[in-house]
């Protein structure tokens, strides 16, 4: 499978809802397959908080050859989100007006600047229909925000443990890795490096978020009973922590976690009722039982209000990371829901 990674510059001035703007930006993205004459073969996977653009890396029990999203078939298209840390503008990237790297001065973003920059990009690719547009977390915000604001856009929504407005609990768990960050004194010192050790904490503390107390007690055991020290479950936090920093940056995630936090469909259009009554793409909502940072009635919320949606669950007990886990499932209810025509009546899974 070839994978072709590619940059989008759009050299102007890009207004942000927020007042402020950025002088031009870059869009880190990648595609899969060939794109076929009429354009009924296109699919465009929203990746989620930390993720990039290679969604074959992330998501390859589901893209690759042979897989539900296979390059053989179709024309998939993953662009990585402003702000983050993988090719695209975001807090590393050079401020062409003053010449230095942004870090804090990045301007706040938020989904629909996120939305707003791939409009651009679709423009630019002369993409007039795409067939199925689907995305987890915070990749199913970017797409139910992109279904709200361009309803004749897409003919197939897949939502996966998502929402159409973040909560208080989401948001408080990543205020409080904000915290951690801005605990680190090299934060503030805007370097490559900055914020490094109180990222290594907030990583941490998303860990509990995205799975759950069975979880742990399944995966991280203690080695023996009258262990005292030592602990599996807390030598797999320092690892996962140390995992991340190699990865990522403070400030790219400073200013994601506010993008997940912006995330409201309803915003200044009548509410969240009725900007779900806008969706006209044919939509799967999908929920994850264990899941305590997008918890079932989030998404059981979604498919009663956007139009003839259709809800399915999925038993994983990896909480919110079952979207990135259970691609068995997910391929079985993709699967399902394409023979039925997007008419599922009845549990998959």
């Amino acid at each position: 499978m070839q994978a072709e990674q590619k940059i989008f510059k759009y050299p102007y001035s890009y207004a942000l809802e927020m007042g402020q703007e950025l002088p031009g930006f870059e869009l880190s993205y990648t595609t899969y397959g060939t794109r076929n004459a009429d354009d009924s073969n296109i699919i465009w996977i929203c990746h989620a908080l930390t993720g990039n653009s290679n969604a074959a890396e992330w998501w390859d029990g589901l893209v690759g050859e042979g897989k539900y999203f296979d390059p053989a078939e179709y024309y998939i298209i993953c662009a990585n989100v402003l702000g983050s840390a993988y090719g695209s503008t975001g807090p590393m990237s050079m401020n062409p007006l003053i010449q230095t790297c942004y870090y804090r001065a990045f301007p706040m973003l938020t989904i629909r600047d996120v939305v707003g920059a791939f409009e651009m990009l679709r423009q630019e690719l002369q993409i007039n229909k795409i067939r199925m547009c689907i995305g987890g977390s915070l990749g199913g915000q970017q797409a139910l925000e992109w279904a709200v604001e361009v309803p004749d856009l897409c003919e197939e929504l897949i939502l996966i443990a998502s929402n159409a407005l973040h909560s208080p609990w989401g948001i408080a768990f990543n205020e409080s890795q904000r915290m951690a960050i801005e605990a680190d004194p090299t934060y503030e010192v805007d370097t490559p490096e900055g914020g490094r050790m109180g990222m290594r904490a907030a990583r941490s503390m998303a860990l509990l978020s995205y799975r759950n107390y069975d979880t742990y007690n399944f995966t991280q055991a203690r080695d023996n009973p009258d262990q005292i020290d030592e602990f599996r479950a807390s030598s797999y936090q320092q690892y996962q922590g140390d995992k991340f920093m190699k990865r990522f940056n403070a400030y790219s995630y400073w200013i994601l976690s506010k993008l997940m936090d912006s995330h409201n469909v309803g915003r200044n259009r009548g509410g969240i009722v009725h900007a779900l009554s806008l969706v006209k793409a044919k939509t799967l909502v999908l929920g994850i039982k264990s899941d305590l940072l997008f918890p079932l009635a989030e998404q059981q919320f979604l498919a009663k209000h956007i139009p003839d949606a259709v809800f399915q669950e999925i038993d994983s007990l990896y909480g919110h990371d079952g979207f990135l886990i259970e691609y068995k499932q997910l391929g079985q209810v993709l699967k399902a829901w394409t023979e039925s025509n997007g008419k599922l009546d009845h549990a998959v899974i």
